[in-house]
């Protein structure tokens, strides 16, 4: 097994600390996962995501030359691929954008009825 940037790995955590867990990756080989590689939203205790012997799958993000490993779990998640919300995202998009031209169109003739009224409307003659 080699320890490799970007390879998905299993492991055991075996500490927690107040910025991150130890995994243990076999052969002897512990990394760190940093307490913002630990899920996509904010960790504020780590311990309510993690704890002494979970088995977890990590990524490896980094190898220092002294040896630290540094690991993410959050980017050993695969992604689901959404087109189809994507899709519909933009006709939400769409939509929103039609309602709001809808909008303003009448908000501007609004305004100029009321605007031509006050003047004495179009061709008044100014004496």
């Amino acid at each position: 097994m080699s320890i490799e940037v970007g390879s998905k790995l299993q492991g055991k955590v075996t500490g927690i600390t107040n910025f991150g867990a130890f995994v243990e990756l076999g052969e002897g080989k512990t990394g760190l996962v940093h307490i913002s590689e630990v899920a996509d939203n904010y960790v504020k205790d780590i311990n309510e995501h993690l704890t002494v012997g979970d088995e977890v799958t990590v990524k490896v993000i980094n190898v220092e030359k002294d040896g630290k490993i540094g690991l993410s779990i959050k980017k050993a998640k695969d992604k689901p691929v959404r087109p189809k919300n994507n899709r519909d995202r933009g006709e939400n998009f769409e939509s929103k954008m039609n309602k709001f031209l809808k909008d303003s169109e009448d908000r501007l003739a609004s305004l100029k009825k009321h605007t031509e009224s006050k003047r004495g409307g179009r061709g008044a003659k100014r004496g």
